[in-house]
């Protein structure tokens, strides 16, 4: 069973009891929230499809800490005027457990 899920702007494919890195959430960590804009929800007898949503389906999941991603370096170079400039950026993560879809 499976479910496409829109967290914080974002589509996941998520399962039950699987973990998710998604983009920073205002939840504090250990603590429960509710995604109920739920695409798509498939298992073994088939398929619903929402438009744009499903109504009676959410996705409950559970925050697990708060953390920054690998640092991503940007640099940039005109050649020959001597122009160069670096900056580095680390992306706000949150990281979730998906507990119960439906």
């Amino acid at each position: 069973m499976f479910a496409v899920v829109n967290i914080a702007g974002q589509q996941f494919k998520v399962t039950e009891k699987a973990k998710y890195y998604v983009p920073r959430l205002q939840n504090e960590p250990d603590t429960d929230v509710t995604f109920d804009s739920v695409f798509l929800l498939a298992d073994e007898n088939g398929s619903k499809i929402g438009n744009p949503f499903l109504s009676d389906v959410k996705v409950e999941a559970k925050v697990l800490a708060h953390l920054q991603d690998e640092k991503v370096i940007v640099f940039k170079k005109k050649r020959r005027t001597g122009y160069q400039k670096k900056n580095g950026h680390r992306q706000q993560l949150t990281r979730i457990e998906i507990t119960k879809i439906g």
